[in-house]
Order: structure tokens, then sequence, then C-alpha cells
């Protein structure tokens, strides 16, 4: 038989919807033991009060939060009070059509540890959203993939419909701002097997929306904050520190081989040694300070990640060396100006490519 498993709904004055919502969850899930737990935050429009009412008839109760507001906390909170170990979190708000709980919970009874339902693969979408919005969560969504590795194992990280194992959160502290809790499970939690369904993401029918600029900064304010907890912010320091010595090192090279002595090598192949020569320096440096907690010993590694750190270096390289040669066709000032300029190109893509792929995180799948 199939497990049992716990539907949980944070609520706010989302009177309207309930009744409209079990309905659907129950016609959705015949012959399946689940419960339909709502954490209220002490609604005043009669949420918890109907809820009540309605657990005569539907598998629903109702935890009401005293003093206490927002959909991180109430999530968590959940957690606590829930009967059963597998877990579907939702919204009140119709928004999630309560049809795709089959196939979420499906892929957990297949073996996922997280099953997310995702606007963001084929078959999934949204309905009714502003160009502005599509901006806005595309841009969310971009800036997850780039700054935390973890969220990359799916399309859709900001999604608030998913289902998950107990055991991904067991012995994790949980310290959400705003209202991405799987964005913060991907990050924290003990996930191996993540799994996406689709679904389509339809606009609201009653009811006000609660999406605000207020959310947008928590979301600011809750990605520094895994960055900060995940080590994002301490390594592109640190690469920082490096890229800088590094420019040293290719500026000093490109004005000996250029400008000195004999040397007076024409600037794109005096410009491909300094390059290579800063790729080396900024290799060691970054292998033994940088991502020290993340290298491996043995020659056999070092290797490996040294032809891993040029590959990935390639593209900033051949960026820093077009741009450096075009500009000091075209301009006047100094070629060691315009390479600085290169270089500044460079060293985001440095970044992200050898953060991600070279010196990978050593305790994630990523």
């Amino acid at each position: 038989m199939p497990e049992a498993f716990s539907i949980l709904i944070p609520t706010y004055n989302e009177r309207e919807n309930i009744e409209p919502l079990l309905t659907r969850i129950v016609a959705a899930l015949p012959g399946r033991d689940y419960e339909v737990l709502f954490v209220d935050d002490d609604s005043k429009d009669g949420t918890a009060e109907l809820i009540n009412r309605l657990s005569a008839k539907y598998p629903a109760r109702v935890e009401v939060r005293k003093n206490k507001k927002g959909l991180a906390s109430a999530v968590i909170d959940g957690f606590g009070w829930a009967k059963h170990d597998t877990i579907l979190v939702m919204d009140a708000d119709l928004q999630h059509p309560p049809e795709v709980i089959p196939s979420v919970i499906t892929a957990i009874d297949e073996g996922a540890d997280i099953a997310v339902a995702s606007r963001r693969v084929p078959g999934g979408g949204t309905n009714g959203w502003s160009t502005f919005r599509k901006i806005t969560s595309d841009g969310a969504i971009m800036l997850a993939h780039l700054f935390l590795p973890s969220s990359r194992r799916v399309k859709d990280p900001m999604s608030g419909f998913f289902a998950f194992r107990r055991r991904v959160i067991e012995g994790v502290t949980l310290a959400p701002i705003g209202y991405k809790i799987l964005l913060e499970m991907l990050v924290t939690g003990k996930a191996k097997n993540v799994r996406e369904v689709p679904f389509m993401f339809v606009p609201r029918e009653k009811g006000k929306s609660k999406l605000s600029i207020k959310q947008e900064i928590e979301y600011a304010q809750h990605l520094l904050s895994l960055m900060r907890r995940n080590g994002v912010i301490t390594h592109f320091f640190k690469f920082c520190l490096v890229g800088a010595s590094g420019v040293i090192v290719n500026n000093g090279m490109l004005w000996l081989l250029h400008d000195q002595g004999k040397a007076n090598w024409d600037i794109r192949l005096a410009l491909l040694i300094a390059i290579e020569i800063s790729i080396v320096s900024n290799y060691l440096l970054n292998n033994y300070f940088t991502f020290a907690d993340r290298h491996k010993p043995g020659l056999k590694h070092f290797l490996a990640n040294f032809l891993r750190f040029n590959l990935f270096s390639l593209p900033g390289a051949a960026l820093n060396w077009v741009t450096t040669v075009m500009l000091t066709n075209t301009g006047n000032l100094s070629y060691l100006v315009f390479n600085m300029v290169g270089i500044a190109a460079a060293m985001m893509w440095n970044f992200f490519a050898n953060s991600r792929w070279t010196w990978k995180k050593l305790n994630t799948g990523d």
C-alpha cells in the first residue's frame, strides 16, 4: 500500500478558497491515506473556524498560531505538527492545482527525496502573468542558480508546491527569510534524489494576492543568508583577492614582454603568455587558499583540477585577449588600462565556472 502523507497548507485570510480547495483535493486523491493540515496565522476572516467545521466532512485539521506571522515560519511549524513522514507543501489560493498532487506524490513513492511541481519543465508554465512578473521570476531563478550551486538540481527552485521525505530536514536548522522554503531545503537539506513534475501555475480566483515588494526584498535577504551559510560569499571574496594578484601577474608579465629590454614582443603574443602565467598563478592560490576546504590531495587530483581550471578559464582568457587587443587598436589609453577591462570582463565567468566544476562542493551531488 502507498504510504500516507500530510498536505501542509499555510493560510491567512483564505476563507473563500478553503472548501473549493478541499473538494478538489478529495477528488484528486481517491483511495489514498492523507491528512490536510492548515497552519493559520490567526486569520480575521474566519478561515480557521471554517476549517474546524469542515473537518467533519474532510480529512482536515487546523493549527492556529497566535502573535506570529510569516509563510516560512508557518510551514516550518507545520513540519512539526504533520503526522506523516512524507509532507507536501502547497498554497491555499488554488494557484497550485490539487489535481497535480498525485504526480508529485508518485515521484516520492518512486524514490525521490524531494519532488517539485515545476513551472519550468516541459508541460509546465504560467497563466496570466504580466511581463514584469515573468522577468522578476526569471531573475530570481537566475540569481539562485548563479550563487547557490545546490539549487541547479532543479529548474524551478522558486516553486512553493513540492513534497519531501522528513529525513531531508532531520538535524538541519532551517532559517528561511520570506517564503522560498524549497530553496532553503535544496541548499541546506539532505536530499540526494530530486525530481520535477510539470504543473501550470494559474491566476488566483478569489482573495487578495500576498505578493509584494517586501517579499522581493526578503528574497534578496534570504539569498544573501544562504550564500553566507553555504560559504559562497567567503569563496567569492577570496577569489577576488586571488584575482587581484592575478591582475598584477598578468599586467606585470605583459609589461615585461611587450615593453622591456630586447623582448618587445607583439602585444598579441605577449598577452597570451601573460594570461597563461596568471592562470597558473591563480590556480595555485585558489587551490590552496580560496577552495582549500574543497580540494582533494594527490597529484592526480591536482593535475585534473589544473586541466579543468585551464579549460574553464579559456572563455575568460579569450574575452580578456579580444577585449584588450581591440581596445588597444582603437583607443588612446595605455594597453595596460585596456587589459584591466578585459580582466574584469573575464572574472565573473571564471568564478562561477570554477566554483561549480573545478572545486565542486565535496558533500553534495553537484
